[in-house]
């Protein structure tokens, strides 16, 4: 059965002391000022305002407690998980996700490119992966300049010379 001795800040009824009272579930746990282990207890039978903050040396609870830190340990590794997983995640100074040339991924080609925001930009497709991201012209010419004259190749149309360009060639 899980039982504890309540302490005098437990809500006992006036003029009984050292009585026995069956504890629902622990709801938390601390240690306090002096070193002490405590848990802050459910009572069977009390409202939640009557949970109290008990030393471990008086409760004979064993199966609660071992249920209660099982779970405390499952959940704390589940947060430092979540927390290890944000952390892999690359991430700018920004927060925002890491585009373009940062990825390490290699460019498979240029799709189309605007100068709406300002600088000229590509939208390059990687190799590998079905994303795309905008990437900055200038560093696309560095980085991987035979995707760019690809790129304007594919575009480029030529004008046929007129017949008087001829004659004075």
């Amino acid at each position: 059965m899980s039982k504890a001795k309540k302490t005098s800040t437990s809500p006992e009824p006036a003029g009984e002391t050292n009585e026995e009272y069956i504890v629902e579930k622990i709801i938390d746990s601390r240690i306090n000022a002096n070193g002490v282990k405590e848990y802050l207890l459910k009572w069977i039978g009390y409202n939640d305002e009557d949970n109290t903050w008990e030393p471990e040396e008086n409760l004979d609870c064993p199966s609660l407690i071992k249920a209660y830190e099982a779970e405390k340990l499952a959940k704390e590794k589940e947060r430092n998980s979540k927390k290890r997983k944000a952390e892999d995640t690359p991430k700018r100074k920004d927060d925002k996700k890491i585009h373009g040339f940062d990825r390490g991924l290699e460019p498979e080609k240029i799709i189309g490119a605007t100068d709406s925001s300002g600088p000229l930009m590509f939208l390059m497709k990687w190799v590998g992966t079905d994303e795309a991201d905008l990437v900055p012209a200038k560093q696309a010419n560095v980085k991987c300049p035979q995707v760019v004259i690809k790129f304007y190749e594919e575009r480029l149309t030529w004008a046929a010379p007129s017949s008087e360009e001829n004659k004075n060639s």
